[in-house]
């Protein structure tokens, strides 16, 4: 059984943020009618460069360019639920454990990335995660 957390406390769980660049194969994804393989392959989530504490999560401004130029930008104040509301929602079906990593989502923007490509995502507070798209 899961163990379900309040949202008012949800932060007292989270041991600190990073970045994630949550990278999918959207062919497969749509001839396969779902996200496990499509988001499952060595290289498609790169996280860092460090894991921050002590920052509010739900006020950080967003950035990510693709070969330098802007695709998203956003702030977390724009995120339809709160970071509280998404651990309480995870841990309604599944128990979190040391070292859990949730992804909360992204702005509007994503665009198709080919090999070679040079990703940059940045988040105020955090820092920048640089990775280039690799070959199959």
């Amino acid at each position: 059984e899961a163990s379900h957390v309040q949202a008012e406390n949800a932060l007292d769980y989270v041991f600190g943020y990073t970045i994630a660049n949550d990278v999918s194969d959207r062919h497969l994804q749509q001839k396969d009618g779902q996200f496990t393989r499509a988001k499952s392959f060595a290289t498609f989530k790169p996280l860092g460069p460090v894991i921050r504490t002590g920052i509010n999560p739900n006020n950080l401004s967003i950035q990510l360019t693709q070969n330098g130029k802007v695709k998203q930008a956003s702030n977390t104040s724009d995120f339809v639920f709160t970071v509280e509301e998404i651990i309480q929602e995870v841990t309604k079906v599944m128990t979190l454990f040391p070292g859990d990593i949730i992804l909360t989502g992204t702005p509007s923007g994503v665009d198709a990335m080919k090999p070679g490509d040079i990703i940059d995502i940045e988040i105020e507070g955090i820092g920048k995660l640089t990775n280039q798209v690799a070959e199959k």
